[in-house]
């Protein structure tokens, strides 16, 4: 069962820029895992395969009621003391979520975790459909499958952080159909334990978009990512069964993401 958590974060000193950047939120997950499972966090740390969860970059809350489409992916002034934040872990599998649960179950909102060399209280987690924070969900993978249209053909995304893709050994920031949808199909098959075999993305067309190329220096090394909105198209005679499958894995993306370092703020995607 995937699920999307929000965490309300209030920090106790400033946060400073240079520990808001994807190591450091890596680093704050690990130890949040560790807290709960020294082992596990320990094997999160050191494996190099894909990673049954994803993280966003923290965010200042909104005065506004409506959450902003393109999220805050850099901080260039601190964050300063008591400054209300969130921000979102989703996981993928249902094995990661039950050796956490003591995490969600005994939170203390006085114990201080450190981001770099703030302090932070999480004060409440978040983890269904909220109408003022649209990154909130859970739904098992079957439910997510039966949910999904037979019949939209028309499939809408926002690219609220930066986006890009591993080709061989260089990065690629163009979201081609074929890079955005195994990217989800490959996290779909390894995770849901509902294999879609045979699924086709020849009659799935890119049909509007308004995006645009950011550089993005928080991490390790520069990233180039894209951001904005794109719309895909199902063209043509496809069966309901073919268009069933695309619209589950475009819902998916909530959890997913899509591309390169979701595991450290980048990639974060839902449909509009």
């Amino acid at each position: 069962m995937p699920h999307s958590l929000i965490l309300n974060i209030t920090p106790q000193s400033p946060i400073y820029p240079n520990f808001l950047t994807g190591r450091h939120y890596h680093a704050l997950f690990l130890n949040l895992v560790s807290s709960v499972d020294r082992k596990l966090g320990d094997y999160l740390h050191e494996s190099n395969a894909d990673k049954a969860f994803t993280l966003s970059p923290l965010q200042v809350q909104s005065k506004h009621k409506n959450q902003s489409l393109i999220l805050q992916y850099e901080h260039q002034k601190p964050i300063s003391a008591g400054t209300p934040c969130w921000w979102r872990i989703s996981l993928l599998d249902d094995k990661l979520f039950s050796q956490l649960t003591p995490l969600w179950l005994n939170l203390n909102p006085e114990q201080p975790w450190h981001l770099g060399s703030a302090n932070l209280y999480i004060t409440s987690i978040q983890g269904t459909p909220q109408s003022t924070q649209p990154w909130a969900n859970v739904c098992t993978y079957a439910q997510l499958y039966e949910q999904a249209s037979e019949k939209d053909r028309i499939i809408n995304f926002i690219f609220s952080t930066p986006v890009a893709f591993r080709q061989g050994g260089f990065d690629n920031v163009l979201p081609t159909k074929e890079s955005v949808f195994n990217s989800l199909l490959n996290r779909w098959n390894k995770y849901s334990g509902i294999e879609l075999n045979n699924i086709s993305f020849e009659s799935v067309y890119p049909s509007a978009f308004n995006i645009q190329t950011e550089v993005i220096s928080n991490y390790e090394n520069k990233f180039i990512g894209c951001l904005g909105e794109i719309s895909y198209r199902i063209l043509g005679n496809v069966e309901t069964i073919g268009i069933k499958q695309i619209n589950a894995l475009a819902d998916f993306v909530l959890y997913a993401g899509i591309g390169r370092k979701t595991t450290m703020g980048m990639g974060m995607v839902r449909r509009k």
